[in-house]
């Protein structure tokens, strides 16, 4: 038997119209597709009427699908001759997991490719009408989880002095960690920040603050995950849009 081949797709942040062609194109001829749970509805639209579909839950702070086995679920199917897509949010190799991934098909011997999508980060400034580089402001962007694996936290102090633009992943439940290590570290307190609540989605909500009102206001105005905080000077460059809450201590 012929063996098949998985693809690493990215679904990018929600909207349909910001899945690229050959993701959609991927998607319509998968004989098996592995959804994570942060993947919009809509999205799903592009999958093959009988494809089999297995939903596994990946979500920051909740019960999720082990990691072991959702690989070995794709070597399997793939080893049986199966087009295989494991369809994450955002991008595959932009914390999904996609790294973990690929290294565990390359050692078994199966034919991987990766096909990238939007990460929810670009999309929330964009959506925010926040550069996340500019030239009066920021040479650089720094993407960061707030939600990392046990012993490795981010090293706060060294990103507090690196002068860019901070993109701060899965940090709704943790930004008065956040907040404070990075203050602590030299940050000012006065820092602009945008957060932004299921981006490029109908849903979408934005809060615009500092960085001392950060904890306090996320609670305030009960923003929750998925929501992305993009930290930095570069806040101050943005529009009013939709769906956008203003701290008092913003202007």
């Amino acid at each position: 038997m012929t063996s098949g081949k998985v693809y690493l797709v990215g679904a990018g942040p929600g909207d349909p119209e910001l899945l690229t062609i050959k993701a959609a194109r991927v998607l319509g001829k998968a004989d098996v597709v592995l959804v994570d749970d942060l993947v919009s509805r809509a999205i799903l639209v592009y999958i093959r009427e009988d494809a089999r579909v297995v939903k596994v839950g990946k979500r920051g702070g909740c019960q999720s699908t082990p990691q072991a086995f959702i690989e070995r679920l794709l070597i399997a199917e793939a080893k049986a001759g199966r087009t295989v897509v494991r369809l994450k949010g955002g991008d595959p190799f932009i914390f999904g997991r996609g790294g973990e991934e690929a290294e565990t098909l390359e050692s078994a011997g199966v034919e991987w490719e990766v096909v990238n999508g939007i990460t929810s980060g670009l999309a929330a400034a964009s959506a925010a009408g926040v550069p996340l580089t500019h030239r009066e402001h920021s040479q650089g962007v720094v993407f960061v989880t707030a939600h990392a694996a046990a012993g490795k936290e981010p090293d706060w102090a060294a990103l507090a002095k690196s002068g860019m633009t901070l993109v701060v992943y899965m940090g709704a439940a943790r930004c008065e960690a956040v907040q404070c290590s990075l203050i602590a570290s030299g940050l000012p307190a006065t820092t602009p920040v945008v957060v932004v609540q299921d981006a490029s989605l109908p849903r979408e909500r934005q809060l615009r603050t500092i960085l001392s009102r950060l904890a306090d206001d996320v609670i305030a105005h009960e923003i929750e995950s998925p929501a992305i905080i993009v930290i930095g000077e570069v806040a101050r460059e943005q529009r009013v849009t939709r769906g956008s809450l203003h701290s008092a201590s913003a202007s």
